[in-house]
């Protein structure tokens, strides 16, 4: 999987976070460092909410939907 992410960098280090991923966010004292703690926050994220999608709903389908735009 692939997500997007948003970098800044402040006098503490650098801040990171997925925008589409609500609360997901790390940050490190150099960029790379930022981007390896996002990898785990990220995991981290899709695990927790795949367990409670497994404890509230055991019949729930996920699919995928394409829009176009014209």
């Amino acid at each position: 999987m692939e997500f997007q992410v948003i970098l800044h960098k402040s006098e503490y280090g650098y801040d990171i976070h997925v925008p589409v991923l609500s609360g997901c966010a790390s940050q490190g004292d150099t960029e790379q460092e930022a981007i390896e703690n996002i990898k785990d926050a990220i995991k981290t994220y899709l695990e927790m909410e795949t367990d409670e999608i497994k404890k509230s709903a055991q019949d729930i389908q996920v699919r995928a939907v394409e829009i176009a735009f014209t």
